[in-house]
């Protein structure tokens, strides 16, 4: 290659690195990356790429093929259509929600969604809707110690809904990943939240963390249950879940907090769709407890 055939590369080169399409989409990888709570690690083994070349996807420094990004699609259990971004473009009726809809505030959109659920019959009853209570949020938030105090507080059952999980599938979490996969996982996720509502009308359910990552059981959470974000600072998540003796989803990796800020920040804004949210960082306990009491009591209508 002649030098002026070099000089005449590199700007290409650089347009290529500073792609505004090549970093979107880099970013949308890492979002949804951090929504499943999987490391860099475990995506690029799943997706059977090198973690290089991952990472390369990640940032926006270099160009992908179209087989390689169906890779990492399914690797996230998602569309590739979902990983480029333009989900909304299969229908003229997909068209023109989407229009409807651009621009709206989180507010509109959120009455939109809550109108449509009830239009289509997917609400449940407002009354048994309020006296499921559901506890959301990351490991290490709180949500089975305060979630069993809560329950009896209001003299009601509580369920780990993990617990049930691992109780339909006749082994532990880990192997229901390790064994069958995510996709087998979130079926009997699906299962065990279908039963408990069916089953109680009055509940306190603390759910897994990633259960906001699939869409279709969040929404059935949110349509037949008073749900409420136990919120915590990063370094408490990790602290708590440390004290305990475990370290999932981080164990493998070597940038631990790193890798958990991303987590927290890819599942804030579903988390955020809360009814309710209770920060228990800087608290006790106790003041953590007190403050989900009051704010769960005063939002289903019973005394303090």
């Amino acid at each position: 290659m002649t030098s002026q055939e070099s000089t005449l590369m590199e700007p290409s080169e650089q347009e290529t690195k500073r792609s505004p399409f090549l970093e979107a989409l880099g970013e949308r990888v890492r979002t949804l990356r951090s929504r499943k709570g999987m490391t860099r690690r475990a995506v690029a083994l799943a997706a059977d790429v090198s973690e290089r070349h991952l990472a390369n996807l990640e940032y926006g420094t270099g160009n992908v093929s179209v087989l390689v990004l169906l890779q990492v699609a399914n690797a996230l259990q998602c569309s590739l259509a979902e990983l480029l971004g333009d989900v909304t473009t299969t229908s003229p009726e997909w068209l023109l929600i989407r229009e409807l809809l651009a621009q709206r505030s989180e507010a509109d959109l959120r009455r939109a969604r809550v109108q449509l659920s009830d239009m289509l019959g997917e609400s449940g009853n407002a009354q048994e809707r309020k006296n499921r209570i559901a506890l959301i949020g990351l490991r290490g938030a709180g949500k089975t110690s305060l979630g069993q105090r809560l329950a009896n507080d209001l003299g009601f059952p509580f369920i780990e809904l993990s617990r049930e999980i691992e109780q339909f599938a006749g082994c532990q979490i880990s192997e229901i990943h390790n064994l069958y996969g995510a996709n087998a996982y979130r079926r009997y996720e699906r299962r065990a939240l279908e039963e408990a509502i069916q089953i109680y009308p009055e509940v306190v359910i603390a759910t897994p963390g990633g259960l906001v990552s699939d869409s279709a059981n969040f929404n059935l959470l949110l349509s037949h249950c008073t749900t409420v974000w136990l919120q915590a600072d990063a370094a408490d998540h990790m602290g708590r879940v440390a004290a305990q003796g475990d370290m999932r989803p981080m164990a493998a990796s070597r940038e631990a907090m790193e890798d958990l800020k991303r987590i927290l920040e890819g599942r804030s804004a579903f988390y955020s769709k809360a009814d309710l949210a209770i920060n228990t960082s800087a608290r006790t306990e106790d003041q953590a407890f007190a403050a989900l009491r009051s704010s769960v009591r005063q939002h289903v209508g019973l005394p303090a």
